[in-house]
């Protein structure tokens, strides 16, 4: 039995995540074949909202979400990953909004919702297989502006992706420079990125690439780009 619930889109970190660049900005071994093999861990809830250490937003109208396990949520690599998570009475897709610190490699800490649709409610513990898959996502992706960002202290995080992020670049004195990634899945450049607007190149964990130009600074608000990565078969 599969419950597809919500199609959403694992090893550690996905692939791509060591981050070696190649001459193009490309990541190396970035490819739709470079697709993460299955893990299996223990699966329990916890009284999700959509929240958490990603810093995305509640969700209360998508509870089908996960805590990444603190050993492969890799300073937030996982964030806004999707998954597709098998138990004793199914497979749900979930989308990756939180760490569990307590939870062991390839532990799984769902929503409620989530679990009971791949095992009794009841049991709450139980062994689950699970892989990365590619988000259902619709139009393109979106820039958001962390509250307090400024022209010399600009946080970004990428939101609405197909797969998770690998990399944030910014043109900055005609050059692309990176711009750092913290655990809670922001990329910050703690000198600023200047009064905008800007020319950013986002990177998935597949190697694709995105580039926009004139996305302009904000203070807690959502600036949609021109395109989404492109999808592996």
């Amino acid at each position: 039995m599969i419950v597809w619930l919500a199609a959403c889109g694992g090893n550690s970190p996905p692939p791509g995540g060591d981050d070696q660049s190649g001459d193009d900005g490309g990541l190396v071994g970035g490819s739709c074949s470079a697709v993460p093999a299955d893990e299996t861990g223990d699966g329990t809830y916890y009284a999700a909202d959509g929240t958490g250490n990603c810093s995305f937003d509640a969700s209360p109208d998508d509870l089908m979400v996960v805590a990444m396990n603190h050993v492969d949520y890799a300073d937030a690599q996982w964030c806004g990953a999707c998954l597709a998570v098998t138990g004793p009475n199914g497979t749900v897709n979930v989308r990756v909004v939180d760490q569990c610190p307590g939870c062991a490699g390839g532990d799984l800490d769902m929503a409620p919702q989530a679990f009971d649709m791949i095992a009794d409610h009841a049991a709450g513990r139980v062994t689950v297989t699970w892989h990365e898959i590619a988000c259902d996502v619709s139009g393109p992706i979106s820039y958001h502006f962390k509250d307090g960002a400024n022209a010399y202290w600009t946080a970004i995080q990428i939101r609405n992706s197909r797969y998770p992020i690998a990399k944030v670049e910014a043109m900055k004195n005609g050059a692309y420079v990176e711009v750092p990634r913290l655990d809670y899945n922001y990329f910050v450049q703690a000198d600023g990125l200047g009064n905008g607007p800007y020319q950013l190149r986002v990177t998935d964990q597949r190697g694709h690439i995105v580039e926009d130009n004139g996305i302009a600074l904000g203070d807690n608000v959502t600036r949609t780009g021109a395109s989404q990565f492109d999808s592996c078969p």
